[in-house]
């Protein structure tokens, strides 16, 4: 008889992404295996119940206020440098704390969407503090350092290069699975574009631009030249999701709301029908974090990828970029410019929709869920298998 067994995913709230990652397997779970339980944590708010906060706070102004610092970090840290093993030895979690969670939600499996709790359940599987089987979900179109941790089992990624980048960490192969990045059931569905423009009060034929920042709304005032601008002549549509960014959902509203523009401007703030969203639309400016362009992906969305950081978002942009899916602009001059000339020339979002259509995998999180599951019922030690160490990777 097969063991009923619970699945622990544990996310990180830096960033959106890991979250939308870790809600699209539980979602998935429940429906795949509906006599399973299975649970998020957030790892970051466990181990530091009264500093994540804090933490995030801090996190975000350093992305914004200091991106060049930021991605060479990144850079100096994404393979085997002695840097990069520095901040691996350094344990940034409560060893006691990570004990409590698995005896208290005993688990068969451990799911990781987030780096740092990979890390996390490395440091207690090489040290014989527990044996659960571990994966790990990357949320992004590259590799990292950071993601690669000896008591990893096995690790789930988006793409072929990025199984190809993790097998020069001398990982084997039959633990690397080409899963696509986990998204939630919504963002594998087709609809009706001119129902869905009908419900948001939206006009049908007029071109649609979603702008959007990420969960924390980091793009904002560089629409108001663009909006306002006599270049764009053409009536265009722009919806604005600003995220958590309350502030910045006041300012778009005050200054390009109303009479401000010829153009019809929609803005909202944290929204759950993303997906809705993103199928009314004919363009989509974003900041490109990994769930945020697989969600655009899995709905042949063109994408113009804005000032990426330095960093993963960068990896992902290059990605992106060099498959044909999208564009990718660095300032707002850069950006009223080309969409100036996406907006005007049909053929050139015909062109990054159909590069989208052939260059991904059609999204299944059920993939996922296979793979997640064959490990836990076909679990080789970690030791039986995986001939590295923090010395070595």
């Amino acid at each position: 008889m097969r063991s009923k067994g619970k699945l622990l995913i544990l996310t990180g709230s830096l960033g959106d992404g890991h979250n939308k990652a870790a809600q699209a397997i539980l979602e998935a779970v429940r429906m795949y295996r509906p006599d399973m339980d299975v649970k998020v944590v957030d790892y970051l708010a466990w181990t530091h119940p009264y500093l994540h906060g804090f933490g995030k706070y801090c996190y975000m102004q350093w992305v914004k206020s200091l991106p060049s610092v930021y991605g060479f970090l990144y850079h100096k840290t994404r393979h085997d440098t002695a840097l990069s093993h520095l901040f691996k030895r350094m344990k940034s979690f409560s060893t006691e704390r990570m004990l409590d969670l698995l005896e208290e939600e005993a688990p068969t499996e451990v799911v990781c969407t987030f780096p740092g709790a990979a890390a996390a359940m490395s440091y207690l599987k090489c040290n014989g503090l527990t044996i659960v089987p571990t994966v790990t979900v990357i949320t992004d179109y590259t590799d990292h350092s950071y993601w690669i941790h000896p008591g990893t089992d096995k690790y789930l990624v988006g793409a072929e290069h990025v199984k190809q980048a993790l097998l020069r960490y001398a990982i084997p192969e039959q633990r690397i699975v080409v899963t696509g990045i986990p998204l939630r059931m919504p963002f594998t569905q087709t609809y009706n574009r001119e129902e869905l423009r009908d419900k948001y009060g939206l006009h049908r034929d007029m071109p649609t631009v979603l702008v959007m920042g990420g969960g924390h709304g980091l793009i904002g005032k560089s629409f108001k030249s663009v909006l306002q601008s006599d270049d764009l002549k053409a009536p265009v549509q722009f919806v604005f999701v600003c995220g958590r960014n309350e502030k910045l959902k006041q300012h778009l509203e005050e200054e390009l709301g109303g009479s401000n523009t010829h153009h019809h401007v929609m803005v909202t703030g944290f929204v759950d029908h993303v997906h809705e969203l993103m199928a009314l639309s004919d363009l989509i400016v974003t900041k490109p974090g990994g769930l945020t362009v697989s969600e655009a992906l899995a709905l042949d969305l063109p994408m113009m990828l804005y000032k990426p950081i330095p960093g993963q978002e960068q990896a992902n942009a290059a990605y992106l970029v060099g498959i044909g899916a999208a564009v990718e602009v660095k300032n707002a001059a850069e950006m009223k410019r080309q969409l100036l000339e996406v907006i005007a020339n049909q053929s050139v979002l015909l062109k990054l929709k159909k590069n989208a259509q052939m260059s991904h995998r059609q999204p299944d999180v059920f993939r996922t869920v296979d793979a997640i599951l064959e490990t836990e019922h076909h679990y080789l030690p970690v030791q039986d298998g995986l001939q590295f160490s923090y010395a070595n990777v």
